[in-house]
């Protein structure tokens, strides 16, 4: 497996991450602000992955493959550049579930055959790449008229970012969250391409709610993010996105 300088600091990151047990803990109470995201994302993918060929793209751990699993695929290969997150991945799904294959591999030059995959998703991944490498492999591996579903984060919250600086440890050196450019990559790649965005209202007032599935609050105020996100100049202030996609 060939890696470029960035695939082997980002592996070591993500090796030391999953290998002393602690993960994004520290960031976890900040995601629930992400719950509509993360409800759309597999409300997606359950439409979508039925009876299916699909692939887990950077899947870590292997969480998320197994709640897909649900879903009734037909398979699920699951791939990382992590030692530490497919041994993790394999372990938690030796008992559980046959149904997906978890493997050690580089996302932007997957060993897997061209035109092999329904489905391509996967959830902050694309932001710890080369993107046009990744997007052209995604594409390589799709079956015509193919789908891709991502979740990714975005660089254009001035506040956001003023976190990020003041949290660098909690990261990779080399992540880059996107920005318009990005978006607009993709567009240019895949068709029918929609792009979702989340996380605005729901992280400023992250205090004053528990659980955002029975708070009455941040259903308020995520339905105020959504008409906010509908003004072009306002979708700045995203956290992240949901992205979807079709092989052209």
């Amino acid at each position: 497996m060939t890696l470029s300088d960035i695939n082997i600091r980002e592996k070591k990151f993500h090796n030391e991450l999953h290998s002393s047990g602690e993960g994004r803990s520290t960031q976890g109470k900040f995601y629930k602000a992400l719950y509509s995201l993360n409800k759309d994302f597999k409300k997606l993918l359950k439409l979508k992955v039925k009876s299916v060929q699909v692939l887990d793209y950077g899947c870590g751990s292997g969480n998320f493959a197994q709640e897909v699993s649900l879903f009734e695929p037909k398979k699920i290969i699951g791939v990382d550049i992590s030692e530490e997150a497919i041994k993790k991945a394999k372990k938690n799904s030796e008992v559980s579930n046959n149904n997906i294959d978890f493997r050690v591999d580089n996302c932007e030059k997957l060993s897997l055959e061209t035109n092999s995959f329904d489905i391509v998703y996967g959830s902050g991944i694309l932001h710890h790449l080369d993107l046009k490498k990744s997007l052209n492999e995604i594409n390589r591996v799709l079956k015509k008229d193919g789908s891709i579903i991502f979740v990714e984060p975005l660089a254009t919250n001035p506040i956001i970012n003023i976190y990020r600086k003041l949290t660098p440890s909690a990261r990779s050196p080399d992540e880059h969250p996107f920005k318009t450019d990005d978006i607009e990559l993709i567009k240019g790649i895949f068709k029918n391409v929609e792009i979702k965005y989340y996380g605005f209202l729901t992280l400023v007032f992250l205090p004053f709610y528990k659980s955002p599935e029975n708070s009455r609050l941040f259903k308020i105020i995520s339905s105020i993010d959504k008409m906010i996100f509908r003004v072009k100049y306002f979708k700045f202030l995203a956290w992240s996105i949901l992205i979807k996609g079709e092989k052209i």
